[in-house]
């Protein structure tokens, strides 16, 4: 229902060319009455499921210039925009440096792991790798966490959101973080719009602790790439990008053991 109701929105008001496309809330239930659908129950969900958790349908997405898509966005009280910019996808740095990590996976987990994104998680849970990330003694609260969290307009309605793993940390000084963690396997892209809304959610339920939106991807079975970020005036920054690969004890050398601890002492 929701793909459908959105497609009428968009195309509704979309002529070729156009850099945006405006919409009002009680469009919404006239374009589910035109369809014969019911309307949601929660109007806002529909608009910003679309928002965060789910990418617009391939009919919006084909009307996009390449190298740009089309976002929600709120432009007033229960008034909405689809509007064109760049295409924001979190991609691996190819270039960066390698960290080699004793591989502390339980082979069980690894034999019987049943998805990507699963084996990821798995991965980051028992080689303490968010740990290891941010330097912070890091606990996992809850994965798959599904919650709702008010949408920052002036309508006040909440949406459903889904974060893959919670986890909460300390420091050497007692400061308390959440990390919100965002895995993703196979050709599978992070999107910006999952970190805003894991930023969305700590603002709403750890307004206390320090925030930092962690993403996860596999590059290759045994290669995990790791970005941290941050809102910078409004807008997702990525902060920090690090690449472990995870390989049994002696295939890290003495000598690539001097070479982290130089590292270390050049503060690099």
């Amino acid at each position: 229902m929701y793909e459908a109701v959105i497609e009428r929105l968009f195309f509704a008001g979309y002529k070729p060319g156009a850099r945006s496309v405006d919409f009002e809330r009680d469009e919404i239930i006239r374009a589910a009455g035109e369809l014969e659908l019911d309307a949601a129950k929660n109007l806002g969900d529909l608009v910003y499921s679309f928002k965060y958790r789910r990418p617009l349908p391939e009919n919006i997405r084909a009307t996009a210039p390449e190298g740009e898509e089309w976002r929600l966005v709120n432009v007033g009280r229960a008034r909405y925009r689809f509007v064109l910019g760049n295409t924001f996808l979190v991609i691996p740095d190819k270039m960066l440096f390698e960290i080699k990590i004793p591989d502390a996976t339980p082979g069980i987990i690894a034999r019987y792991a049943l998805s990507d994104e699963q084996a990821l998680l798995a991965k980051l849970r028992y080689n303490r790798l968010i740990d290891i990330f941010t330097g912070v003694a890091c606990y996992s609260l809850q994965n798959h966490l599904r919650t709702s969290v008010r949408v920052e307009d002036e309508a006040r309605e909440t949406m459903q959101i889904e974060t893959d793993e919670m986890y909460i940390g300390i420091d050497r000084r007692g400061a308390h973080y959440v990390f919100p963690v965002q895995a993703k396997g196979g050709s599978d892209k992070i999107a910006v719009q999952q970190i805003e809304q894991d930023l969305l959610l700590c603002r709403q339920r750890f307004s206390e602790l320090i925030c930092t939106p962690i993403a996860a991807q596999f590059m290759s079975d045994d290669l995990i790439a790791l970005y941290s970020f941050d809102e910078v005036d409004g807008k997702v920054r990525k902060m920090n990008e690090r690449h472990y690969r995870l390989v049994p004890k002696d295939e890290i050398s003495d000598e690539e053991i001097r070479s982290y601890r130089e590292r270390r002492e050049e503060g690099s």
